[in-house]
C-alpha cells in the first residue's frame, strides 16, 4: 500500500539522514520489529533499553512511509473527546488514557534529548474551538470534564481567541497547557542511528512476504527468500496492518496537508501553539521549527491511492479557503501539498497487544489524530507484554474489544 503522495515537507526538508542495507543473509533475534517509522524506532528503543536482542526492518527507506507525511502535532486530547470515551469505555479507562497520553508528550522529549536529536521537539499550548455555535455546548461539556479531572484547561471565549492569536470565526474553545511538535521523521532516524551504534541491526528495503507463526519461534521471509528467526515478532506497520489482519477493525481515511512559505517575520502569537477545530472532518494548525504555517483536515474515507493523489489540487483550494477565512490577514502562499493514509477506530483508541490469530506477536498501532503519543504508550506496554506482565491498559486496547 502506498501511504503517502506528492512531496511530503518533512522528506524534502531532511532528505536521506540514514540509509541502511537490505537483508542478504538469514538471521536470528530475541525481537524482530517490523516497521521503520515513529513507531517502530520508539519500540526499538524499548527493547534495547529492556536488554532485548532487537533488528528492525522496513520495505522501504526508513521513515518514508507514514511517518514522513505525519504533521507531527502532539495532542494529549484523543479524537474522542473525554466525557464521550468515558460514555463508551468507562470512567477508569477514558481517563487513564487521556492521562497516558499527556504524559507521553514530555516523555518523547525526554527521548529526543536522550539521543541527542535535532528533532525540534518544541511544548506548545494547544486551542480546540468551535467552528459552529452549536458544538459551543458539548465543547463546555468537554471542557468541565477535563477539568474535572485535573487537566489544566481554559475556556476561552471568541474575543479572547482573536485577541490573543487573531483568529477568526471562532465560537469559543478549550486551551490546553499541554502539547507539542516534533520533525518525527528525524527523530526517527535519530532513535535507530543511536540504537544502531550500540548494535542493533537496520534493514531496509527488505519486504516480509511471509511469516510462518509458531509459539516462541515465528519464522520471517523476506522478499529475497531470507529468513528471519525470532522468539518475538513486532508490527509497527500502521495502516498496513489490515493486508494481514483480517478484522475489520479501523477505517481507514485519506487526509490532506499544506505547508507555505517561510515567514519573513515570526509570527509570535502562533508560535506556541497548535490549533484544531470541532468540524468534522476537523481542521488543524501549527507553525513548522522553521516559520512556516502547516494546515491539514479535508479528511474522506480512503478508496485507492489514485483517487486520493487526484484530488491534491481540490483539497490544496479548500484547506487555503479555509485558512483565509480564520485567519484572513495572514500572507500565505502554499510551497508543499501533499497527502497520506490513517485510520480511526470506533473509540478513538489505539490497537496495541496481541493478537489471537499471531502467536509469539504483538502489534503496536497507534491509529487517530495522536498516533506518536500512543506509540510512546507502547513502548511501556511493550515492556510489559515482554515479560509476561499485565499492563492497565492492554483491556482497552486489545483486539476485538
Amino acid at each position: 500500500m502506498k501511504l503517502k503522495s506528492s512531496e511530503p515537507f518533512w522528506l524534502v526538508k531532511n532528505g536521506l539522514l540514514h540509509t541502511y542495507p537490505s537483508l542478504r543473509e538469514d538471521m536470528e533475534t530475541e525481537v524482530l520489529i517490523i516497521g521503520g517509522g515513529i513507531t517502530g524506532s520508539l519500540i526499538a528503543h524499548q527493547c534495547m533499553q529492556e536488554g532485548y536482542q532487537t533488528m528492525v526492518v522496513d520495505k522501504r527507506e526508513i521513515a518514508s512511509g507514514s511517518t514522513s507525511a505525519t504533521t507531527s502535532m502532539l495532542q494529549y486530547e484523543i479524537d474522542v473527546p473525554l466525557y464521550q470515551l468515558i460514555d463508551k469505555i468507562g470512567q477508569e479507562g477514558a481517563v487513564s488514557s487521556y492521562q497516558a497520553c499527556y504524559h507521553a508528550i514530555d516523555q518523547l522529549g525526554q527521548i529526543a534529548r536522550e539521543v541527542r536529536s535535532d528533532s525540534g521537539f518544541t511544548k506548545k499550548d494547544s486551542l480546540y474551538f468551535s467552528a459552529f455555535k452549536k458544538d459551543n455546548a458539548w465543547l463546555k461539556k468537554e471542557f468541565e470534564t477535563r477539568k474535572k479531572y485535573g487537566f489544566p484547561v481554559e475556556w476561552l471565549s471568541a474575543g479572547d481567541i482573536q485577541d490573543s492569536y487573531h483568529i477568526q470565526h471562532t465560537h469559543g474553545g478549550i486551551l490546553s497547557k499541554q502539547g507539542g511538535s516534533i520533525d518525527a521523521f528525524r527523530l526517527t532516524h535519530d532513535i535507530l542511528a543511536h540504537n544502531h551504534k550500540k548494535g542493533m541491526p537496520v534493514y531496509d528495503k527488505t519486504a516480509i512476504s511471509k511469516v510462518i507463526y509458531h509459539p516462541n519461534k515465528p519464522k520471517a521471509i523476506t522478499g529475497y527468500g531470507n529468513i528471519i528467526r525470532a522468539k518475538t515478532i513486532i508490527y509497527c506497520n500502521g495502516y498496513e496492518s489490515t493486508e494481514i489482519i483480517k478484522d475489520k477493525f479501523v477505517n481507514l481515511l485519506s487526509t490532506y496537508a499544506i505547508v507555505g512559505e517561510r515567514f519573513q517575520e515570526h509570527q509570535n502569537y502562533f508560535k506556541d501553539l497548535l490549533v484544531w477545530n470541532t468540524a468534522s472532518p476537523y481542521i488543524y494548525m501549527r507553525l513548522t521549527d522553521d516559520n512556516r504555517l502547516l494546515i491539514g483536515g479535508e479528511d474522506e474515507p480512503f478508496k485507492d491511492t489514485a483517487e486520493r493523489d487526484s484530488l491534491l489540487g481540490l483539497k490544496q483550494l479548500k484547506l487555503e479557503k479555509q485558512l483565509n477565512k480564520i485567519l484572513p490577514a495572514l500572507d500565505y502562499r502554499t510551497d508543499f501539498t501533499w497527502a497520506g493514509t490513517f485510520g480511526e477506530t470506533k473509540d478513538g483508541l489505539p490497537y496495541i497487544g496481541a493478537h489471537p490469530n499471531f502467536p509469539s506477536t504483538y502489534f503496536v498501532l497507534g491509529f487517530g489524530g495522536n498516533g506518536i503519543t500512543f506509540s510512546v504508550i507502547g513502548m511501556e506496554m511493550v515492556a510489559a507484554f515482554l515479560k509476561k506482565k499485565k499492563h492497565p491498559l492492554a483491556k482497552y486496547y486489545r483486539f476485538r474489544r
